[in-house]
């Protein structure tokens, strides 16, 4: 059964609440992916230039296949455990803080090899379909940023 995310959304945005991630488990993946503890954000944001997951690998787990894109890269970004990953037959750790892009053509694979679970997220994009340099493309806005009184 899918659960429901709450979400909030304005004109120029969507906005989901999650949970913690220690809540990651709740979540299960809809046919015909299996498994449990990832949450693909793209229907849930409506996001249109990338997919975005939120990832929990359990305590001694792997994932059960290596696997390669056709056309988007992917960038992993570790926020709490530790593990390793593997792409194209090199292994290397990761940890709280670690992040990694690979080539679309690059195999990988990864795993939580210690006893706490492992989070993460997942970014995937078109490889090559960025066109602004860093900063390039935010556009000033004009007048002063106003906080309603907490």
């Amino acid at each position: 059964m899918a659960v429901q995310v709450p979400t909030r959304e304005g004109q120029h945005y969507r906005a989901a609440d999650v949970g913690p991630w220690e809540m990651l488990g709740q979540y299960e993946l809809d046919p015909p992916l299996r498994g449990r503890g990832k949450l693909f954000l793209r229907e849930i944001l409506g996001l249109t230039g990338m997919e975005v997951s939120l990832n929990r690998l359990g305590a001694g787990k792997s994932v059960t296949f290596r696997h390669r894109h056709r056309e988007h890269e992917e960038l992993y970004i570790f926020v709490k455990g530790r593990g390793q990953f593997q792409v194209d037959g090199e292994v290397f750790d990761v940890q709280e803080g670690t992040v990694v892009r690979v080539d679309p053509a690059g195999d990988r694979v990864w795993r939580n090899h210690s006893d706490e679970p492992l989070y993460f997220v997942v970014v995937q994009a078109r490889a090559g379909s960025l066109d602004a340099k860093r900063g390039e493309d935010g556009i000033p806005s004009e007048g002063p940023v106003v906080w309603p009184e907490a």
